[in-house]
């Protein structure tokens, strides 16, 4: 797609102008509303209409800490339960470099999809461009033997959230999973997880990413790749003039 490919040459552009991305990448979804009123499209389809976004799918939304995308609500008597949260629509897969907050790279699909699918094209992509990728951060969504072994064959240290039966069940695998949880470039990586969600804040509170403008999957791909490309443009001015940043200003490089 045309997008991805104007998507990488701006991290082209960064690399050339001198940007420095660091050696983690943090991984995950956000979610995006299909523009789809579900009660009046449920009426449509039963009335024999196909529905008016064929390629959205029901999907699981906020993640709490834990990995599972709830919300606590009270019933009558005023007792707390936990219940599942869910939308209807797409998910945008990220990469994104921790040091710099670029997004380097972008898969969407259909809201019901696993996000642990994502992370070998997501980490294949980095690599094609060059990106210094050292440690692959993600959340427990992630936390597949797959994807760890993935990132063990490529030489890339895995900072993927641990699910607590990794460490607590007491078989010949746990030592293995103990070590991972102490090593530096986990912890690493753990610290930095979170700066993706800011990005994710930013992509919906000032792009307009919380709900799909248009209908398909293809056209989703596309307001995808223009976000990330406008969210990317902005970071790479605040990089080069240090105007928006914490800490000394940078000299303007634009000129070089």
């Amino acid at each position: 797609m045309a997008y991805e490919k104007l998507l990488k040459e701006i991290t082209k552009i960064a690399l050339e102008k001198e940007i420095k991305l660091g050696s983690i990448q943090v991984i995950d979804s956000v979610h995006t509303v299909a523009d789809v009123n579900v009660e009046k499209d449920e009426r449509r389809q039963k009335g024999g209409k196909p529905p008016r976004d064929g390629s959205a799918r029901w999907g699981v939304s906020l993640q709490d800490p834990v990995g599972k995308a709830t919300t606590v609500v009270k019933d009558e008597k005023g007792r707390k339960r936990k219940e599942r949260l869910y939308f209807y629509g797409y998910k945008e897969h990220v990469s994104m470099n921790a040091q710099t907050g670029l997004i380097t790279s972008l898969r969407p699909s259909p809201g019901s999809a696993y996000d642990g699918h994502f992370l070998p094209s997501l980490t294949e992509s980095d690599l094609e461009q060059g990106i210094p990728v050292g440690i692959v951060a993600a959340d427990r969504g992630y936390d597949g033997g797959e994807n760890h072994e993935f990132l063990r064959e490529k030489g890339i240290a895995s900072a993927i959230h641990l699910n607590s039966h990794r460490t607590q069940k007491k078989d010949k695998n746990e030592e293995i999973w103990v070590k991972l949880k102490e090593s530096r470039s986990y912890q690493r990586g753990i610290r930095e997880r979170g700066k993706i969600e800011g990005k994710f804040g930013e992509m919906k509170k000032h792009h307009g990413f919380g709900r799909c403008r248009y209908l398909g999957l293809l056209c989703y791909a596309i307001q995808g790749y223009l976000t990330a490309i406008a969210v990317n443009l902005k970071r790479i001015v605040k990089l080069l003039t240090g105007v928006g940043l914490k800490g000394p200003r940078r000299s303007c490089l634009w000129a070089t």
